[in-house]
C-alpha cells in the first residue's frame, strides 16, 4: 500500500519513521502541503492518503481522491468532523481515525490550563522576567474542596475526572451515556453541572447538537468567577458569547487549546503577520485567558500511540479485516 501524508511537521515524519519499519507492507511518502482541492490531485497512484485535525477534507476533495484511485483516508487525529462523510460513503472512501491515542496527554493539558489560569502563571513569568516580584494580580483560589465539571465522560473526560477527584475536587458530569469507571463522579444534567462548578472543562465531539453549547445563555448559568477550559472543539463555544462573558468578568480564567478560526493558525508560525480576523485578536488581548496551539495532544507517548495505531489501521484495511472501532462512519 502506497500512502500519502498531507501537512506533514517534522515531528510527524520523526515519529512515523520509526514505527515504519515494523510494516514492510506499507510506503510513504511525505508532503509538507496540506491537502485541498488544489492538492489532492497529488495523491494519484496512492492507495491512501494520511490527514490530520485541521485539513480540510470536504465534497470537492473526496471527489478529487476517488478519481485518483484513492480507497483509504487515515486520519492521524480521533477527531473526523473536518471530513466529509458523505461523500466518502458515495465514494466508496474508508475513513479510518485514532480514537484513543493518549486521553491522558490531553487531560493533563487540560489540567494544566486550568491550573495556569487560576494562579496566573503566565503573567507571573512575564513580570518575573522584567524583575518585577509583586504578587498583585497573581491571587488564586484552591482547587482543593471545589467542585469540578466535566462535560463528556469519553476515555479523555475520564482521564480529567480522575485528575480532578486526584486532588481533591468534587466531580460533577454531564454525558449521555454514563461512564461506570467513575464511581466517584456524580452525573447530572447540564444545567446543574453549569450552576455549581467551580472549574467547568469541556471534553465532548463537535456535532450538530453540541455546536455552541457554550453560549451566553449557558454562561449566564454559570457562577461568577468560574474556571472555562477547553481542548476538545473551538466550535463547542460560541466565541462572541464567551467575550462577552469575559467582559462582564463572568470568568476568573478561560485556558483554550481550541478556538474557532482556528484553522488557518493551527501548527503555522505566523508570528510577522497581522491576524486578519478580530475574534482570535481580541481572545488573546484578555489577561485571564491562555490559548495554546492545538497541543493537548503533543507528548512523545502520544505520537508515537498516533502512529502505530494509523498505520495498524492501514495494514487491516490492506489484508481486508479493518479495524471495525477505528472506522468511522
Amino acid at each position: 500500500m502506497k500512502i500519502l501524508f498531507y501537512d506533514t511537521k517534522p515531528y510527524d515524519k520523526e515519529s512515523f519513521d520509526k514505527v515504519l519499519p515494523r510494516y514492510p507492507e506499507l510506503s510513504v511518502q511525505y508532503l509538507k502541503t496540506d491537502i485541498s482541492p488544489h492538492t489532492a490531485a497529488l495523491a494519484k497512484g496512492f492507495d491512501a492518503v494520511c490527514v490530520f485535525v485541521a485539513s480540510d477534507v470536504g465534497d470537492r476533495v473526496v471527489e478529487i481522491l476517488k478519481d485518483c484511485g484513492v480507497k483509504l483516508v487515515l486520519l492521524r487525529s480521533a477527531g473526523f468532523n473536518n471530513v466529509s462523510l458523505k461523500a466518502a460513503k458515495t465514494c466508496g472512501i474508508t475513513v479510518m481515525r485514532v480514537p484513543g491515542y493518549s486521553p491522558q496527554a490531553v487531560a493533563e493539558h487540560a489540567m494544566a490550563l486550568a491550573f495556569a489560569v487560576n494562579r496566573h502563571i503566565h503573567k507571573a513569568y512575564i513580570k518575573v522576567r522584567e524583575n518585577n516580584f509583586s504578587l498583585t494580580g497573581l491571587c488564586g483560589t484552591d482547587f482543593y474542596g471545589k467542585t469540578a465539571g466535566i462535560i463528556g465522560t469519553g476515555k479523555i473526560g475520564a482521564a480529567m475526572c480522575r485528575d480532578c477527584h486526584g486532588i481533591g475536587m468534587k466531580v460533577l458530569a454531564y454525558d449521555k451515556v454514563q461512564n461506570p469507571d467513575l464511581p466517584f463522579v456524580e452525573y447530572v444534567p447540564l444545567d446543574t453541572l453549569l450552576k455549581r462548578s467551580h472549574l467547568i472543562s469541556l471534553h465532548c465531539p463537535l456535532s450538530e447538537e453540541t455546536y455552541h453549547m457554550i453560549n451566553l445563555e449557558a454562561i449566564e448559568k454559570m457562577q461568577d468567577g468560574v474556571i472555562l477550559v477547553n481542548t476538545s472543539r473551538g466550535a463547542l463555544i460560541g466565541t462572541e458569547d464567551l467575550i462577552k462573558g469575559i467582559r462582564q468578568h463572568k470568568f476568573s480564567g478561560v485556558g483554550l487549546d481550541v478556538y474557532e478560526e482556528e484553522r488557518d493558525n493551527v501548527f503555522e508560525n505566523r508570528e510577522d503577520d497581522i491576524l486578519e480576523t478580530s475574534v482570535t485578536a481580541r481572545l488573546l488581548s484578555f489577561p485571564n485567558v491562555i490559548v495554546t496551539s492545538h497541543q493537548g495532544f503533543f507528548t512523545h507517548e502520544a505520537l508515537e500511540a498516533i502512529s502505530t495505531t494509523t498505520l495498524e489501521n492501514a495494514l487491516s484495511f490492506l489484508k481486508g479485516d479493518p479495524i471495525k472501532n477505528n472506522i468511522v462512519s
